[in-house]
């Protein structure tokens, strides 16, 4: 339970890590903790001059597109851990995977956008990394283009890669507006 209560919160602040974060929404506002404001946990991918990792991202994207089907990511082991925030969606965690490596094609979390009827849509990766397992920021994707949030309230590095929606925003950037 520690482990939900640890990802809850991880996943909330990453809502509010966006440029527009100064107005947190009352959905992050409500799974943040008192002593946590949105401006501590601001964040966005840092600005460089690196190429796109697009061959990694294409990689990430296709290991993950049987992912589409929400009933297959939960028969792999993702589990819906109940965390739907707006410009982001709902949050699937695969446990097993919550270690000190980062693999492209392999994210810890998978967040669906929830389309009318209940239909999910796959819309963005997410990475996660404990800080107990890695002092410094994972290496990630290649380049400097990828910027991991080190939540220390929390304990988690995180990343995001929107490579199943377009963000306006950048594909690292936390949150998308075009994802309710």
């Amino acid at each position: 339970m520690h482990l939900r209560t640890l990802l809850v919160g991880v996943v909330a602040l990453a809502a509010c890590r966006g440029p527009s974060s100064v107005a947190e929404s009352p959905a992050a506002s409500g799974a943040l903790s008192a002593s946590a404001s949105s401006n501590a946990h601001d964040h966005v991918a840092p600005a460089s001059s690196d190429p796109m990792p697009g061959q990694e991202l294409e990689k990430a994207r296709k290991a993950t597109a049987r992912y589409q089907d929400v009933r297959n990511a939960v028969a792999d082991g993702y589990e819906d851990i109940d965390v739907v925030l707006p410009n982001m969606g709902r949050h699937f965690l695969k446990r097993a995977q919550l270690d000190a490596t980062f693999d492209a094609e392999r994210p810890e979390l998978l967040v669906y956008k929830e389309e009318p009827g209940g239909l999910l849509t796959l819309v963005s990766l997410e990475y996660a990394v404990p800080l107990n397992l890695s002092a410094t920021a994972p290496a990630g994707f290649t380049g400097g283009r990828d910027g991991w949030f080190a939540d220390q309230t929390f304990q988690l590095w995180t990343l995001h890669a929107w490579v199943w929606r377009a963000n306006p925003e950048g594909v690292f950037h936390a949150t998308n507006r075009l994802v309710p």
